[in-house]
């Protein structure tokens, strides 16, 4: 019998999910590793070798570790569920002009799903990845807290886990840096692993062009939408552009219009087709609206409370005060933000500890 129970571990072939594997391994659980195959490069109809957590290699790589400490390694296909709900997300939401956050809804929707829906079946009492993420416990509720390394730290991406999954939920890597992470797979005598370079890309659009995603999934698309107007913040025509889903807001270079000075995308109207340009201090919001909430540290938000909000992943946050209505949060920054955009999560921040987060529906100027 394991020292501490059994536990399904989520293992891409890259190196913090290995040495995930390998810790808990060491520490006396009983380990069984599961690779998840997402997605087929072949299908994406890019020109990229396949590379990264779905490739061959990377399942070699994945069930040579589990060979080598004795453990079962099992590798279940998901492009189904995997396709018809993130990828269908992703295109959705770029037609209606937001901008997506793929791996945020593949953690909580598809990915946590499928792991403890195949260690329920494989009688195990835990789940683990090789997220740089700390779980924590107040006054009852668990929550995510931020990884000991700041350039490593994803709790950004892990809102929308809910108690459930965080109960069953391990990451050894949490009180860990990358260079510990790296000096341990070396360690053990994998230094090819330890020097393995890491993916930074969404996993289905392996050249990392959405644009050409988008025009590859939705046939026709390039046409329909070619055209449209690029119009200033006070509605005067500048030019046309190239379709509305091809553009996010923030985005300054690409837009194919010389205007004499720097100019941003502030707002896209897809019933019209149309792109608002304006400059840098037109991207200003000072509030806005977050919907389809998950909250982890506090069941319900206290209203006013003061937090650090990020509104993507490498953003440092900005204070701001929070009130909660109904299902939505209404954010007030205490300082002005650039490049609100919505479909993005908004994630807040007590100190270190995840409050929640939504995805962003509206922001708020003036």
């Amino acid at each position: 019998m394991s020292k501490h129970g059994r536990v399904l571990v989520a293992m891409s072939g890259g190196i913090d999910s290995t040495v995930t594997a390998m810790m808990l391994h060491e520490e006396g659980y009983e380990v069984i590793g599961i690779t998840m195959k997402t997605w087929d490069y072949a299908n994406s109809g890019g020109a990229r070798k396949e590379t990264g957590c779905c490739s061959l290699d990377s399942i070699n790589d994945a069930r040579k570790v589990a060979v080598d400490k004795g453990f079962p390694h099992f590798i279940v296909d998901i492009r189904d569920e995997f396709g018809d709900y993130v990828i269908d997300n992703f295109v959705e939401e770029y037609l209606a002009g937001r901008t997506p956050n793929p791996c945020v809804l593949c953690n909580t929707h598809i990915k946590w799903d499928a792991l403890l829906r195949r260690a329920d079946a494989l009688d195990c009492e835990f789940i683990a990845t090789g997220h740089y993420a700390q779980i924590k416990e107040h006054e009852g509720r668990l929550h995510i807290s931020k990884g000991k390394d700041p350039r490593k730290d994803q709790s950004y991406v892990l809102w929308g886990l809910s108690q459930e999954c965080l109960r069953r939920t391990r990451f050894p890597l949490g009180n860990y840096t990358k260079e510990e992470v790296r000096q341990m797979a070396a360690d053990w005598g994998y230094i090819e692993l330890s020097k393995k370079a890491e993916s930074y890309e969404i996993c289905f659009v392996p050249d990392n062009d959405y644009r050409s995603f988008l025009k590859r999934r939705v046939p026709g698309l390039e046409e329909k939408v070619d055209g449209g107007l690029f119009v200033n913040t006070r509605g005067e025509v500048l030019g046309r552009h190239k379709g509305y889903p091809f553009y996010t807001i923030g985005q300054r270079k690409g837009l194919g219009i010389a205007l004499g000075q720097p100019m941003y995308v502030t707002e896209i109207i897809p019933e019209t087709n149309t792109v608002v340009l304006g400059t840098m201090d037109e991207l200003i919001r000072n509030g806005m609206t977050v919907g389809k909430l998950n909250l982890q540290k506090y069941a319900t938000i206290p209203d006013g409370m003061e937090a650090v909000t990020r509104i993507r992943y490498k953003d440092n946050g900005t204070f701001s005060s929070l009130h909660q209505r109904g299902d939505v949060v209404e954010v007030e920054f205490h300082a002005n933000v650039r490049g609100v955009a919505p479909g993005q999560s908004a994630v807040f921040y007590e100190n270190d500890d995840v409050i929640g987060g939504g995805i962003i529906m509206s922001s708020k100027l003036g």
